[in-house]
């Protein structure tokens, strides 16, 4: 038997509607390929530094804040492997600090995943950083090494074509 189109398969969440739908995509994937999963989250470091450079949280409360944002990820990223979709599958979770579409790219790379399925807006739309330097999903296409398939929210897929006047 040739070996399978995706053995592993790695979905970065941000808890967005949108990576919930990627999640959800990635687990019909991971069934249908009996693919292992890498479920990973990454706490995005850089909106830290801005907080911390606008002076709206101390720097001396950095570590704390990191923290908690672990703590949450961790909450969250458990909440979704234990749900009805990732039943039965070989999930494995990843906690990393940073960029996210750094620290996606390394992860696939390091994992060696044959995929990579993330959904196509996150949490943070309509940022001014998006408008000059694309989203996190447009730069792990580019980087990741690895085909990358983009989720879009649902709702977007089912809306109808609007009609010719």
């Amino acid at each position: 038997m040739p070996d399978p189109l995706f053995a592993k398969i790695l979905v970065p969440v941000d808890f967005s509607p949108c990576s919930e739908q990627a999640f959800c995509t990635a687990m019909r994937l991971a069934r249908q390929f009996q693919a292992g999963v890498v479920l990973m989250h990454v706490v995005d470091t850089r909106a830290l530094d801005a907080l911390n450079a606008l002076g709206l949280a101390r720097p001396s409360e950095e570590a704390g804040q990191k923290k908690r944002l672990r703590h949450v990820a961790r909450l969250q990223l458990r909440r979704l492997e234990r749900s009805d979709e990732a039943k039965g599958l070989g999930v494995t979770r990843v906690l990393a600090e940073g960029a996210p579409f750094v620290e996606i790219a390394r992860i696939a790379r390091r994992e060696k995943v044959d995929l990579v399925v993330i959904g196509s807006s996150g949490g943070q739309t309509g940022q001014v950083e998006k408008i000059f330097f694309g989203s996190t999903a447009e730069k792990v296409v580019r980087t990741a090494g690895c085909p990358v398939l983009c989720v879009p929210l649902a709702d977007r897929l089912a809306r109808p074509a609007k009609e010719a006047s």
